[in-house]
Order: C-alpha cells, then sequence, then structure tokens
C-alpha cells in the first residue's frame, strides 16, 4: 500500500502545532504564578496551605518549606540613650528585692526595681532568686550572668552583690510598686519612705500583665528600656544548656513550634469563652492540635512544649503531631539531676522561656506575662511569628489572621525600645 507524502506532512504539523501549544500553555501557567507570587499580597495555595505573601516583609514564602511558616526579620536596634541626667548618682540608701514566680516575672521585677533605684539615687544590692515554695531559694548568679548584669547597669545605678553589714534589717522598709512604675509615682510615693528610712525594700505587684505601649505613658523611659531589654542574660552553664536543647530540636525537624501548654494552669485558669466570637481564654492540646493542623502545619512538624512531665491529656496533640517533645525528652541526660530532678522548678521556667523566645513560632495556649514577656524577646530578636489561638470554623485558615495583636498592631512595650 503506497504511502501519501501529503498525509506524512499534514501529521507532522498536526504534532508541531500540539508541541507548540503545550509550550505556550505551560509558560503562560508558569508565567502566572510567578507574577502572583511576585506582585501585591495574595493568597498562594502551598503544600495544600494556604501562606500569605506579606508586603512589609513580615511572611516570606521558602521554597521548599511545609507550612505556614515565616522567615525571621533581622533584629532590631535598641533606640533608647542614656543622657547625662540618667547617669548614675552616689547614695548612702540601699535598695533591695527578690526575683520570684519565674523569669517572665524576673524581667518586670529587675525593670521595677532598676527604676526605683534611679530615681532615688540609691545603690541596688543583687537579688536572690525565690521559687514558689517556701525555703525554695538561689543565688541570681545560679541563673543569670552577674558581670554581665553590673556592667550593662553601670552608666545608670550602681551595683552591689550584698548589703553592707552594718546595714540592718530593722532599717529596711517594705514598700510595694506596681508594675512598669514611673519617676512620678516614685517621687510621690517612695521618696519619702525612702528619705525617712534610708533603705528600702520594693515588692512588685501586677495589676496587669499587660505589656502594651499606650500614648497615656508618654516617652518611654530609657533607663527602663535597658533594665527591660539590655541587663538579663542566662549566666554561661544554663545558656549551654539552652543552646543544646534548640539544637536538639531543631535537628529533629530544622524549624519547630513552642508551645506554652501547661495543664495544671490550665486547670486552675478554668477556661472559659471570652464573649468574643472564635476565642477563649487558653486552649487545650486538643484545641491546640486542630489550630495548627487547619493553619497548614505538617504531621511531622517539631513540637515543644512547655509542661513540665509527659501527661496523657496531651496524647491527642502527639496522635496529631509525632514530634511533641517536653523538656525531660529533649534534654541531655547528664544534665537532668541538675535541672530536672530538684524539687526547685526555676530552672525548668527559665528553660521554657528562653526556648520560646527562640523557637521559630511561639504558640501561647495561655494568657499572661509568660506570653507578653515572650512576644517582648522576640521582637527584639527579630522572631515576629507568634500564632494565637483560635477556633477556626473552617477546615483552613492563614497564619497571618492570627499573629499576636502584640506584633500585628506593633503595641508592644518593646516597640517603644526597639527600632
Amino acid at each position: 500500500m503506497g504511502v501519501d507524502l501529503r498525509q506524512i506532512v499534514a501529521g507532522i504539523l498536526t504534532i508541531t502545532m500540539f508541541v507548540m501549544l503545550g509550550q505556550m500553555l505551560h509558560r503562560d501557567y508558569f508565567n502566572a504564578v510567578q507574577g502572583k507570587v511576585e506582585g501585591d499580597a495574595h493568597d498562594i495555595e502551598f503544600h495544600g496551605s494556604k501562606v500569605a505573601v506579606v508586603e512589609d516583609g513580615l511572611v516570606r514564602v521558602s521554597e521548599g518549606i511545609k507550612g505556614p511558616w515565616m522567615r525571621d526579620s533581622h533584629e532590631l536596634k535598641p533606640c533608647w540613650s542614656i543622657s547625662s541626667s540618667d547617669e548614675a548618682v552616689s547614695s548612702k540608701g540601699y535598695v533591695t528585692f527578690s526575683l520570684t514566680n519565674g523569669p517572665e516575672y524576673h524581667i518586670s521585677q529587675i525593670t521595677d526595681a532598676v527604676m526605683v533605684a534611679k530615681h532615688l539615687g540609691a545603690t541596688l544590692v543583687l537579688p536572690d532568686i525565690r521559687g514558689s515554695k517556701p525555703g525554695d531559694e538561689m543565688n541570681f548568679e545560679d541563673i543569670y550572668d552577674v558581670d554581665k548584669f553590673v556592667k550593662s547597669l553601670e552608666s545608670v545605678v550602681k551595683v552591689v552583690k550584698k548589703l553592707p553589714s552594718h546595714v540592718s534589717l530593722r532599717d529596711i522598709a517594705i514598700v510595694k510598686i506596681p508594675t512598669r512604675v514611673a519617676e512620678d509615682y516614685i517621687k510621690e510615693h517612695i521618696d519619702p519612705i525612702f528619705k525617712s528610712k534610708g533603705n528600702i525594700r520594693v515588692t512588685t505587684y501586677f495589676p496587669s500583665v499587660n505589656l502594651r505601649k499606650s500614648s497615656l505613658d508618654g516617652e518611654t523611659d530609657p533607663v527602663s528600656c535597658l533594665a527591660m531589654f539590655g541587663s538579663l542574660e542566662l549566666q554561661p552553664g544554663v545558656s549551654d544548656l539552652v543552646e543544646s536543647m534548640i539544637q536538639r530540636l531543631k535537628k529533629s525537624g530544622g524549624r519547630f513550634v513552642a508551645i506554652d501548654l501547661r495543664v495544671e494552669v490550665l486547670e486552675k485558669k478554668n477556661c472559659r469563652e471570652t464573649g468574643a466570637v472564635g476565642s477563649k481564654t487558653c486552649y487545650n492540646a486538643q484545641e491546640i492540635a486542630l489550630f495548627l493542623r487547619k493553619l497548614g502545619f505538617e504531621s511531622d512538624t517539631t513540637i515543644y512544649l512547655t509542661q513540665p512531665r509527659w501527661e496523657s491529656r496531651l496524647n491527642i496533640l502527639k496522635d496529631i503531631f509525632p514530634k511533641t517533645f517536653t523538656k525531660e525528652v529533649i534534654m541531655p541526660a547528664s544534665k537532668k539531676s541538675k535541672y530536672l530532678e530538684l524539687e526547685n522548678s526555676e530552672y525548668e521556667n527559665v528553660i521554657d522561656f528562653y526556648i520560646s523566645s527562640r523557637s521559630d513560632v511561639f504558640v501561647p495556649a495561655i494568657p499572661g506575662l509568660f506570653y507578653a514577656n515572650t512576644v517582648g524577646k522576640r521582637i527584639a530578636l527579630g522572631k515576629p511569628q507568634v500564632l494565637v489561638p483560635a477556633d477556626i470554623s473552617g477546615t483552613s485558615g492563614l497564619s497571618t489572621d492570627y499573629i499576636s495583636p502584640y506584633i500585628s498592631k506593633k503595641n508592644h512595650l518593646a516597640y517603644s525600645c526597639f527600632c
């Protein structure tokens, strides 16, 4: 049977047309995708989850990363500057105090004590650290770097390690002060007592655990900024332990989510509805697991919990995210006798706080000062992904819709101290 040359030519032309059409469709498709990523804010589908591309650089889509992860932004720089009027002055009087209730409170207690000593012209005595039980006491240097603390404050207040022996405890007046104490309050309420007694012991109470900046506050005191964000560092042994635990978490999955979820605290706070739609005061393990899945976090996401020891009520979280760990699992065995097996939990609180400050994502299942001060440290470190839980009614949600208002509205006190 003969072959018609015209049919062969027609067949070749048909194949060529299909090839060209396929190339055009392929090019148009990828050009459209590229234009969508490079343009203004749009939602894009990425491994089955939505990730927002935000103009201000808060969120970036990184190739090969599963889930709604955000890249860190650059670390902020301190905006505060110490003027000649802020410099330390000599005084015969002393201000003493103790650190209590965990590192999230330590930051505020340090700040208030420094403010009082500074504006009274007094000498600050290095505090001790007291746990939740009577007799639980530690030295400041057991957790924090003394030399760093003293040196960081030398321009504004003199710090001594011990109260001089000639000062009698009977000569020390105990004064309660509200957190975020201001210069006007110190002059009106504390200065007269200090002038009368010569020495005071301050204890901070917390009428609010809110660290939002307010226009009513006026300009933030640079001494307050320095004390809150520039004075406390972990002593080398504790710092190395925290770093080793962070590295173990990163080896598990490259990135990790830290969740402040403690069963005993949830029980005490008695989670209740706030009145706002889809919002509660705190969230349990199942609710947090569903929240993260609906945001698009994959089942192989590594999670760190602040829960001291594993509880059966956390099993639902581990069922959905198998790589969920508490500190007892990721802490080196050689360190457990010192940092885990003591009745004093201050070490554990410190570990939780600093790991949560350094995690790729932080989720506060419980409101309070731990949440507020962790956000403050994360702002300074350029780690903006703090996701506040909520009930998501649909099957998915955008992570950017749940960024902490402290960050999305830039109303945290840290934004007054860093730029």
